[in-house]
């Protein structure tokens, strides 16, 4: 399903961005002349169970002990078949942080306060979507979690 509209459907105040091609969240920060905190990028782990979404800032890494650590297990980042395995809908390399569309449980990094204003990246590289991130606590019920840190 397209972002945008789940957004409408769910409700949710939102702005569509269109911007020249970006393939990671710190270049999505630099085509829309925004800080990068202010862009959220979505990235797919693997785990024992299965796979879960981790959102965090664009100016932040997980940190991958701190996080085996809160879920008391093994992760790893998934390869890009992987990521295009589960995300079907979109252009290749995009994950998008609505996990609850492809039944991924779903964490939120406590960096991103619930008043922020984030910027996600939609279905394809060209397209972001602009959410008030108690907005999107509210419709995608995230796990929150200290599990990046920054760069």
């Amino acid at each position: 399903m397209r972002v945008p509209d789940y957004l409408a459907e769910q409700q949710v105040r939102f702005e569509t961005l269109l911007h020249a091609p970006a393939f990671s969240a710190q270049q999505r920060a630099k085509v829309l002349h925004v800080p990068g905190r202010q862009v959220a990028k979505s990235i797919l782990l693997a785990v024992p169970e299965g796979f879960l979404l981790a959102v965090l800032p664009a100016t932040h890494q997980i940190d991958p002990s701190r996080l085996a650590h809160e879920l008391g297990g093994l992760v790893r980042l998934a390869d890009d078949r992987e990521i295009a395995r589960v995300f079907r809908d979109c252009e290749w390399g995009v994950v998008l942080p609505f996990g609850s569309l492809y039944r991924l449980p779903t964490l939120l990094d406590d960096a991103l306060h619930p008043d922020d204003m984030l910027i996600f990246e939609g279905n394809t590289h060209v397209e972001a979507v602009r959410v008030r991130c108690a907005d999107f606590e509210r419709l995608e019920k995230p796990r929150r979690l200290a599990f990046a840190v920054a760069r």
